[in-house]
């Protein structure tokens, strides 16, 4: 087992011996004797690695599946597992933290979102319930699926464009550097881009060479071509850059831990004896809601919760004064995700106060305070 999963021994102690080892050197010799294997992203789970192992069972305790070849596991018999979903809270709070910080006037923009599954769209349904203009592209998607699917031009015209897509290469709309050369330079003026998905969807050297060109881009990128020795002179030019954390909160993780622990009972026809809500404590915190106009006031909730400034912080101090050591710079970046600080989702929060400024023109609806904060996932 990955020794980042979060409570991996609470859950999975009572089904067998838990080994640990670190996901991303763990090698045939450490599975050859396991019966299970539980991974996070950073392991590619293959034949190189399973050939001559007894594994009958593999979870990612994560939404992504890009790191398991799937087509190999199923010729073995192998049953696999993932958390889909999991994390699409923390993914959504990161993106909400960037428009805080790179486009504070989020409410009246117009916003792209490339990729609306589980991720893509809990954003998109976040969003909307502010009343935020939203389109969307995914070719896997009807209109009758989802509102506002339009193309992938449309998309990024926006303000702002988010990219969730999963990475994939063998479909009939393969995702690998979706978003080239060419369509990196259809962004608008002053346009926002946040890439938290799946690195390869966004070409980074198309971009950094874009951004030599066009200093009115305003970056954010979460995920990196290739990790962990990601360029880091496109981390001088983004504006804001993460150490794929952004599906990192402390809950999300949970959550996918707990879920692949749900199938691995099946798998085994054993009984769910462990349940995450006896598990994860349960802090409800407070924050206060000012008078300023409610643009402010949420922004200012925003990175009380979490602000993605202070990962940026982390990202450049541990990774630039190592310019010319490429092992050390890979192994502070995986150091930067085992060690994250604990990170709580907005529904640990409970937010108090009226807000009440008479002249606020962004409530336009006129709805009350509650709901819109309760439609971003405060605890009310």
């Amino acid at each position: 087992m990955d020794e980042n999963i979060p409570l991996g021994r609470d859950f999975f102690s009572g089904l067998g011996e838990v080994i640990t080892k670190s996901g991303r050197t763990l090698c045939a010799a450490d599975v050859a004797d396991a019966d299970v294997l539980l991974v996070r992203s950073v392991t590619q789970v293959n034949e190189t690695l399973l050939a001559n192992s007894r594994v009958r069972f593999v979870g990612t305790c994560t939404i992504g599946t890009d790191h398991l070849d799937k087509a190999y596991l199923d010729q073995q018999g192998i049953r696999w597992s993932s958390a889909p979903g999991c994390n699409a809270d923390s993914v959504t709070e990161y993106v909400l933290s960037c428009l805080a910080c790179l486009q504070p006037q989020w409410l009246n923009a117009s916003v792209g979102i490339v990729g609306c599954g589980n991720v893509g769209g809990r954003l998109y349904q976040r969003l909307k319930e502010q009343g935020v203009a939203c389109k969307v592209y995914d070719p896997f998607l009807t209109p009758a699926k989802r509102a506002d699917l339009t193309s992938l031009e449309d998309v990024l015209s926006c303000n702002v464009v988010c990219v969730h897509a999963p990475l994939t290469t063998d479909t009939s709309h393969p995702s690998f550097h979706l978003l080239g050369a060419s369509e990196l330079q259809q962004l608008k003026t002053g346009a926002v881009l946040i890439s938290a998905g799946r690195g390869a969807v966004v070409d980074n050297q198309a971009l950094s060479q874009l951004l030599d060109e066009r200093s009115d881009l305003k970056v954010a990128l979460d995920v990196w071509e290739p990790e962990p020795l990601l360029d880091l002179d496109l981390l001088k030019k983004v504006k804001l850059a993460t150490p794929h954390i952004a599906g990192y909160s402390y809950d999300g993780k949970a959550l996918g831990t707990a879920m692949v622990y749900q199938a691995l009972c099946a798998h085994l026809q054993r009984p769910e004896t462990v349940k995450l809500s006896e598990l994860l404590e349960e802090p409800l915190m407070v924050l206060q809601l000012s008078d300023a106009e409610f643009q402010v006031q949420i922004n200012k909730l925003i990175v009380q919760v979490y602000d993605v400034r202070e990962d940026d912080k982390r990202l450049r101090e541990a990774l630039l004064p190592l310019a010319g050591d490429e092992l050390s710079r890979a192994r502070r970046f995986d150091e930067l995700r085992k060690f994250y600080p604990e990170r709580r989702g907005y529904h640990r929060y409970r937010v108090v106060g009226h807000g009440s400024n008479p002249s606020d023109k962004m409530n336009t609806e006129k709805k009350p305070r509650s709901k819109q904060l309760a439609a971003l996932g405060f605890c009310h």
